[in-house]
Order: C-alpha cells, then structure tokens, then sequence
C-alpha cells in the first residue's frame, strides 16, 4: 500500500466517525461541529481525486460560510435538547424508512459498479491543466454572458437585500440636511414677554418662620 492510498483510507475512516457521529451526537454544537470535520475529510478525499475546484467550493462555501451560520443560529437560538426528543419515537417510523430507501439506493449503486472512463490524452510535450483552470478558461469564455448575467442578478439581490434590512437607528442624534434649511424660526424659538424689572420678596421673620420658638 502507498502513501496515497494510506492517506485515502485515513480520510474515509475519519469522514465515517464524523458523519456517524452527526447523527447521534447529543448536543447540537457538537453535531454541527462534525459535520464541519466531515466536510473537510471529504474536501481532502476530491484532492486526492484531482477535483481541486470541488474542494476548494467546498470549503470556502460549506465549510467557510453555511456551517459557521448554522453554528451561530444553534448557538443563539439555545435549543432545549429535552423538548425536542419527546417526539422522537412518533417520528421514527418515518425517518427509518427514509434512511432504508437512502441505504438501499446506495447499496445498488455500489453493487451495479461506476463505469469509469479514462481521461482524454493531453498532447505531447504540453503542459499539465488542472480542472480548475480548465474550468475557469470554459466560464470566462464560452459561458462569460451567462456568467456575466448571474453576476448582476446576485449583485442586484445583495443590494436588495440590503436595503429591505436597512433601518433607521433610534439612537442616532444624526439630522436630515434638508430639515435643517427648511426649518422656520418660529418653530425653533418662542418669545415670552416678561417684566423687566420684578420686587424682591419681602424678608420673613424668624418668629413667624419658626412659631415654637416665639411661643418660649
């Protein structure tokens, strides 16, 4: 056995332990956890396969993007695991038949065979090109309108979501320029007439400020 089917068996057997342990991990974090640990393995297994483009989506996108959002939301959201496991046997009649049709559909896939294709021969004395590459000069090329068009959908949608969530904050002191130039005096300032001058309040005297003591 070499070392690239070593790392192989290595790869398989930790993406095994991960995804079994998915499923019946107790606490949520946990499962979400090896998940990420699943994914990873199986992003190594594609390189090892030569399909670095599907690797590297792999990770930038499941692993840099979704799970982490799917941790936070277990996170934040401090799931009762005690609450959720009532309906565990009225629901497992279900989910046992989905998992039977799920192992069975994979066990005559397995059984059938893949029939496997030799790649196509490169010319002689050219160079090696990943499917990466491959793939990048295919899209910008053959593909660059269509490309070009989901580009600005998704540019369009970012922004819309944007704006749908943007809300004014209650504790900004920050004023509108134009509420500012059509401001009148009137309703900023208002004159009350007084006296100029007014008497000074007669003295009072400590006997009729304290009556006990002018009683002794």
């Amino acid at each position: 056995m070499d070392v690239k089917t070593g790392f192989f068996y290595l790869f398989a057997l930790v993406l095994l332990f991960a995804a079994f342990r998915v499923v019946t991990a107790r606490n949520p974090v946990h499962a979400v956890l090896y998940l990420m640990l699943a994914f990873s393995q199986a992003s190594a297994v594609w390189l090892m396969l030569n399909a670095e483009f599907l690797a590297i989506v792999l990770v930038l996108v499941y692993l840099g993007a979704v799970m982490v959002l799917f941790l936070f939301v277990v996170m934040m959201l401090d799931v009762h695991i005690d609450t959720v496991r009532r309906g565990f046997w009225k629901n497992f009649p279900l989910a046992a038949t989905l998992g039977g049709v799920v192992v069975f559909q994979m066990a005559a896939v397995l059984m059938s065979g893949f029939s496997l294709t030799e790649a196509p021969a490169s010319a002689p004395g050219a160079l090696p090109v990943d499917n990466g590459k491959a793939l990048g000069i295919l899209l910008y090329t053959e593909y660059l309108m269509p490309i070009q068009i989901a580009a600005a959908i998704l540019l369009v949608a970012m922004i819309a979501a944007i704006a749908l969530t943007l809300r004014t904050r209650k504790d900004s002191k920050a004023i509108d320029a134009s509420v500012q130039v059509k401001v009148r005096a009137a309703d900023r300032l208002q004159v009350v007439k007084m006296a100029a001058t007014q008497l000074a309040p007669a003295p009072v005297a400590e006997t009729e400020a304290n009556p006990a003591e002018a009683k002794k």
